[in-house]
């Protein structure tokens, strides 16, 4: 959520930098009348509420002078009406304003390139040599389903489309992947964490979810209104809600292994095979809260870390800087960390890392004590360090072999027992 005063106190900056997100400056300006309207409303009623105080008292000291009130009654009861009527039209024009503060994104840091979608995106680096075979490079799926460890065709069966069965060593394979991960961001500072798998609503909006993007996740019916989550971003991020930190705990890190549930609304036609676009997905996320001068140091070191994992695997990837049309909702600045996919000859995105600034930090009330004792917001951090399926999916492609096995990355042998590829002869385990 942006910060009210810089709306009202800095309108044409605001304006300009969210037209590059594509919000009409009517829309501001619709916002600011709105809140103009507000204000005046609520001194108005301060007003009229102090005058009824006045009269309160009149009334009793009238009453114990035995005198008569009927007419001080009169006008209070009048007066009442009037709050009465002044307390409905500030409900109203609060809910107008809500419905459009809350679906206001974030505004873009200054080195955010300015661009319509993902072809304004700008690379910032490359690492590792790209896979080049001498036989023809299948893709993730066929690789997988010839050797019998992911089965899409029973996960469809149970649970519909955009499901799969992990089997045998393509089991072991994602586990080792999310350990390795988990034990290497522990090395890297960061809290390991286990959360709720479900969130409440306030707990959505706090993390810029709700209201706007209710179409892209799974809730549950019943009378709780809990969300299965989208990421472990939004419990490890709400961890800290409504609460105000020390400066001495600042900065926190966060990684967290879970599930991860997405509707994939407005995606029919895309990825409908493989490991790429799923309704349940395992992910290792980071997340960071820290100070606001601090901030972009941390997501600079936050994508290192996520870098970090590819490096380790030693699988080519890329690092893109998001456009301000491609970037998300919440963000102020992301970077897209992009492996290499050999079959489809193209870098596909295995992590987003993204600094919110106070802008989730506003909405969950994450605030800390500074140095001078003043309260202020944290700026909340978070990225993926790494989507895990989309790990194998990397794993398989850049490591598949001319006979149709595949090769166990160095660092993952440990994790994996010992066995360092993936054959026919030994993946059912």
């Amino acid at each position: 959520m942006l910060d009210r005063k810089l709306l009202r106190d800095d309108f044409d900056f605001v304006a300009e930098k969210l037209a590059t997100r594509g919000v009409e400056r009517e829309v501001l300006e619709n916002y600011r009348e709105l809140d103009a309207q507000r204000r005046e409303l609520i001194a108005h009623t301060e007003e009229a509420k102090q005058t009824r105080n006045e009269t309160t008292e009149k009334i009793a000291q009238l009453k114990r002078n035995k005198e008569n009130a009927d007419e001080q009654i009169k006008a209070m009861q009048e007066i009442g009406k009037e709050i009465k009527a002044m307390d409905d039209k500030l409900d109203a024009i609060q809910t107008d304003l809500n419905n459009i503060e809350f679906t206001l994104p974030n505004i873009p840091h200054e080195d955010v390139p300015v661009g319509e979608d993902e072809d304004d995106n700008v690379e910032i680096r490359r690492w590792g040599e790209i896979s080049e075979f001498d036989f023809k490079a299948l893709n993730h799926w066929d690789i997988a389903e010839n050797l019998g460890i992911l089965d899409f065709e029973r996960g469809a069966k149970v649970a519909g489309a955009r499901f799969v069965y992990y089997v045998g060593l393509g089991a072991r394979l994602e586990r080792a992947v999310y350990n390795f991960m988990l034990d290497t961001h522990g090395k890297n500072g960061y809290r390991e964490m286990i959360t709720p798998y479900m969130v409440n609503e306030k707990a959505m909006f706090g993390t810029g979810q709700f209201p706007k993007f209710k179409e892209d996740v799974f809730e549950l019916e019943g009378d709780r209104n809990l969300t299965l989550i989208p990421t472990a971003e939004v419990p490890l991020t709400n961890y800290y809600a409504d609460e105000i930190l020390a400066l001495d705990q600042l900065p926190v890190h966060f990684t967290a292994f879970s599930p991860s549930f997405r509707s994939e609304a407005g995606s029919a036609g895309r990825d409908t095979r493989g490991l790429i676009r799923m309704h349940q997905f395992h992910k290792v996320e980071l997340v960071k809260l820290a100070r606001p001068d601090e901030s972009y140091a941390e997501l600079e070191s936050m994508t290192k870390d996520a870098e970090g994992i590819l490096e380790a695997l030693k699988i080519p990837y890329r690092t893109i800087i998001l456009s301000t049309g491609d970037m998300g909702f919440s963000a102020a600045k992301t970077y897209d960390i992009e492996a290499w996919i050999p079959a489809q000859e193209t870098y596909r995105e295995i992590s987003s890392c993204s600094n919110t600034e106070a802008f989730q930090a506003r909405r969950a009330k994450i605030r800390y004590r500074n140095e001078y004792e003043k309260v202020e917001h944290v700026h909340t951090l978070n990225g993926s360090g790494l989507a895990v399926g989309r790990t194998v999916v990397a794993i398989l492609e850049n490591y598949q072999q001319a006979d149709g096995s595949v090769k166990i990355p160095d660092v993952l042998v440990p994790y994996m027992g010992g066995i360092t590829e993936i054959t026919k002869e030994n993946a059912m385990g």
